[in-house]
């Protein structure tokens, strides 16, 4: 499965974005599907994810009442809708999935077999 990550862009606090990750090669209807940020020196964090079973949904605590994962079968895309943005959302964003992966593993990233190249993301003050 190939993943194309875009979508991300300059923008002020307060804004919006949405990400898109379109999935070739195979189906997004089956695996667990995240997205993750990362910042020069840290490690990848978790954002949100949609598990593979029951397709709820899980945030990593920022991102909870402002982020919203979504999928879009028909178009084998998944989206991050992003909402009052702040500067300390800026990253590089990565959508990733899994097809086999537990549900106490959804937010580590070392879980995840298949990576989008990431967006970058840039919040101003």
């Amino acid at each position: 499965v190939q993943l194309q990550a875009s979508g991300g862009e300059l923008v002020q606090a307060g804004g919006s974005l949405r990400l898109s990750c379109a999935a070739s090669g195979g189906s997004i209807n089956g695996p667990t599907i995240a997205w993750f940020r990362q910042t020069p020196g840290k490690e990848r964090e978790f954002v949100a994810a949609l598990w593979r079973t029951t397709g709820r949904t899980y945030y990593g605590d920022f991102a909870k009442g402002r982020f919203t994962i979504s999928k879009d079968n028909a178009q084998n895309t998944v989206y991050l809708q992003m909402n009052n943005l702040k500067p300390e959302d800026t990253a590089v964003y990565y959508c990733a999935l899994d097809f086999r992966l537990i549900l106490s593993s959804i937010r580590q990233a070392r879980e995840y077999d298949y990576w989008g190249q990431g967006t970058q993301v840039t919040i101003s003050s």
